[in-house]
């Protein structure tokens, strides 16, 4: 119900209303589904769908996000926050910077990081402030994982953020519209021997030059 207050000079103020919490609820609900959707299908499967996996009705869905770019822009800032969060969780929970990028890549798999790339594709606001604060966030956290690691003489040199994660996205997400609902048996394992080839010392040349973010950033 909304409220109302009174100024000092008795003037009628509305009071801003929060949210219910079931509402809070069932937009969490959303943006959750939406992710494992846009990764499992890709970024253009119907919103109904969404609605139904996230267990909410098409009016509850567009009541949020009243456009397809509206919820798209939702995931992206949601898969990049949690994503940097669980970088800097690493780096400050592991002694070894190996180690840290070992957990940090595994983790950025569960959190739905593949996500990213298809959608970013998508009709949407990529430029807004919002998700380039978010996106500058993860790759400065990105780039701390790789230095140390490297700096430690653990993490191959001929490797740079770029190679981590174009390799990242493409392997934590299935071709779109296979329905693979169980990628996650997969996708640590590979993740896995990822982080082995990785790892100091290089067992292999790399053709052609290590991926920076300047080139992940160069559109053709």
């Amino acid at each position: 119900m909304d409220t109302v207050t009174r100024t000092a000079t008795g003037a009628v103020r509305p009071r801003t209303t929060r949210p219910r919490a079931d509402a809070l609820r069932n937009r969490e609900r959303i943006v959750t589904a939406a992710r494992e959707m846009f990764v499992e299908f890709g970024p253009d499967v119907p919103l109904d769908e969404v609605a139904r996996r996230a267990g909410v009705g098409n009016a509850t869905l567009y009541r949020n996000f009243p456009d397809r770019a509206a919820l798209t822009h939702e995931v992206v800032l949601s898969v990049t926050s949690r994503t940097t969060d669980r970088a800097e969780e690493a780096t400050a929970e592991e002694a070894d910077p190996f180690a840290a990028l070992s957990r940090f890549v595994h983790a950025a798999a569960d959190e739905r990081i593949g996500a990213l790339c298809p959608m970013l594709s998508g009709s949407f606001d990529k430029n807004h402030p919002e998700l380039l604060a978010e996106r500058r966030r993860l790759e400065e956290a990105v780039e701390g994982l790789v230095a140390r690691a490297m700096s430690a003489g653990r993490l191959r040199t001929d490797i740079a953020v770029g190679d981590v994660l174009v390799a990242l996205s493409q392997l934590t997400r299935p071709l779109p519209g296979t329905g693979c609902l169980d990628i996650d048996r997969f996708t640590h394992r590979h993740l896995q021997l990822l982080l082995d080839g990785l790892e100091a010392p290089a067992r292999s040349q790399l053709p052609g030059t290590a991926a920076t973010l300047e080139d992940l950033r160069r559109r053709p």
